[in-house]
């Protein structure tokens, strides 16, 4: 009796014509798949337009701060480019709707030690034809828009100031906005 080596699965395709045939049988079936991070965007989307962010508090420079850091963050890591155009193929419509300082720790002669920047936004990207493309996940309270909150810690006696705080709550907040943009799986 002659024993044969088993062969492997590799040897297969060491034929070029069954590497050939294997790619032909098997890439039909993911045309439809997107690969990279591409396929974390929507197809249709070229272009977005974000106009300054409201402002509905009484620290005035919070809309173009928050704008500024949407407009940079969609930049960095979409594939969309940020125009000026009201007629982009969508429109991320952003709107500050409180701005708080929340003491969270105190000396005992009442000083605040710790504090909170918190900041809430609602936000609402639209498609040119005023299809909502950005949804959330949770049940819809009857607002088209999805509210965002942030928050920053930041100690006085530290260095820290509000300011510095407040600059991180928007980065962060712009990250969030952004994210929100990706597409659902």
């Amino acid at each position: 009796m002659i024993r044969r080596k088993p062969q492997s699965y590799l040897s297969w395709f060491g034929n070029p014509l069954i590497a050939l045939v294997a790619v032909v049988v098997i890439m039909p079936g993911c045309a439809a798949y997107q690969f990279g991070s591409a396929s974390m965007f929507r197809a249709g989307i070229r272009t977005v337009h974000v106009p300054v962010v409201r402002n509905d508090t009484f620290r005035h420079d919070l809309g173009i701060r928050l704008t500024e850091a949407l407009v940079k963050e969609i930049e960095r890591r979409t594939p969309y480019k940020v125009t000026g155009d009201p007629n982009a193929d969508s429109v991320l419509t952003c709107r500050v709707v409180n701005e708080a300082k929340r003491v969270l720790t105190e000396t005992e002669t009442d000083d605040p030690r710790a504090l909170d920047a918190v900041i809430a936004v609602e936000a609402t990207w639209a498609g040119r034809s005023g299809q909502l493309l950005m949804q959330n996940s949770v049940v819809p309270n009857g607002s088209l828009a999805i509210t965002f909150g942030q928050d920053a810690r930041f100690v006085p006696e530290a260095g820290q100031s509000i300011d510095s705080a407040t600059q991180a709550a928007i980065e962060d907040l712009a990250e969030r906005i952004v994210s929100q943009m990706e597409c659902r799986w």
